[in-house]
């Protein structure tokens, strides 16, 4: 039996028009929303609501996508990148620009992986300050005026004249 396609090209499934809810029928469109989806980094759940279907019929008839998730993301910006160059070999000025921006970004991507600074040690790491409340951070800073200011430099010449008598 021939399989029937409805107006837009998709497939019919066999049930169409027959008790119950038809099953779900994922088509390219669908399909590419979905990689795009997942290299943002939506959630299963949250991918499913925006198709309007549940989880397991997005693992049932998208798992293609979802197993590359971990390379999704490198996946899109590398797509990114051919379309930009496709701009720049038509001679597009604003397509240069873009991929002049694209690789500066993807240099700044590179050189944060490999010119990372090493951790320091636990021996070589300062002691963590002592940890002052409030009050104790005011009265401190009430001890030491802004010179910088008349009312601090008055302070300063009084605390220096108590001190020195």
């Amino acid at each position: 039996m021939a399989e029937i396609f409805d107006l837009f090209g998709d497939p019919v499934p066999a049930n169409w028009g027959g008790r119950g809810r038809p099953e779900h029928v994922a088509n390219q469109q669908n399909r590419n929303r979905v990689s795009l989806l997942v290299a943002l980094g939506w959630s299963n759940a949250r991918i499913a609501s925006a198709l309007f279907i549940t989880q397991p019929t997005l693992r049932k008839h998208y798992f293609s996508e979802l197993k590359f998730r971990d390379v999704a993301r490198d996946r899109l910006v590398a797509q990114v990148g051919v379309k930009l160059m496709d701009g720049v070999n038509a001679g597009n000025v604003s397509a240069i620009r873009e991929f002049q921006k694209y690789l500066e970004r993807n240099d700044l991507m590179m050189y944060g992986q490999t010119q990372q600074p090493a951790k320091a040690s636990a021996a070589e790491k300062p002691a963590p300050a002592e940890k002052v409340g409030k009050k104790a951070a005011a009265i401190a800073a009430a001890q030491q005026p802004d010179a910088g200011t008349p009312l601090g430099e008055l302070m300063a010449r009084r605390q220096q004249a108590v001190t020195s008598h």
